[in-house]
């Protein structure tokens, strides 16, 4: 897909999206018959290529002491940010189901989800991120490949300065509405500042 940003889909996933992926042939944007919306569709075979965001699933694991667990990011994007456990959901489990898994393989605890906290849109990254309350059940905090860091942290002791996303900033500050602390956001990273392919 070459040319100019086409509506619909972010400059930097439309680079990806050059060439048919049943027979090869490139990729056209425009206009098709019994189509609202231009697509990107194959001259040569008729196949349209739709293009969805990616469902990211997530929890917010809390103590039994009331301390929300975040983790330090050991991969891009975010290196060295906080964010809470999540990741994409798989095609053979449900939402919750992929929530408990990216839980436990990004900090050592298993979690029962028990509310969702929130459901959030970020087009420019093509994601939709569930984010539901967890209570944690079992395992003990551990470090991985995608994770320097396990650190529960009281309310007013979020690190705001070093979210990594702006989902997770949602999430966070609707949690603590929910918990009656909403000063405790005062000092998140204000919604301009992020780039625009990350969640």
């Amino acid at each position: 897909m070459t040319g100019p940003q086409r509506a619909g889909v972010p400059e930097w996933l439309a680079t990806s999206l050059n060439f048919c992926s049943r027979c090869s042939a490139p990729l056209s944007f425009g206009p098709l018959p019994a189509e609202e919306r231009d697509r990107l569709a194959c001259r040569a075979c008729g196949f349209i290529c739709y293009v969805n965001p990616r469902l990211v699933v997530s929890t917010l694991p809390v103590t039994d002491d009331g301390r929300l667990v975040l983790l330090r990011r050991g991969i891009e994007p975010g290196y060295g940010s906080w964010a809470q456990p999540g990741g994409f959901l798989e095609i053979d489990e449900t939402a919750e189901e992929g929530a408990v898994r990216e839980t436990l393989e990004e900090t050592g605890y298993r979690v029962e989800p028990t509310s969702v906290v929130g459901i959030y849109t970020r087009p420019q990254a093509a994601v939709v991120v569930i984010c539901w309350e967890a209570r944690i059940v079992g395992g003990e905090a551990r470090t991985s490949v995608e994770s320097l860091e396990i650190k529960p942290f009281w309310p007013d002791a979020i690190p705001w300065p070093q979210i990594a996303f702006q989902t997770t900033t949602w999430a966070l500050r609707d949690w603590l509405v929910r918990q009656g602390a909403a000063e405790h956001s005062a000092s998140a990273r204000p919604s301009t500042s992020w780039p625009a392919d990350s969640a």
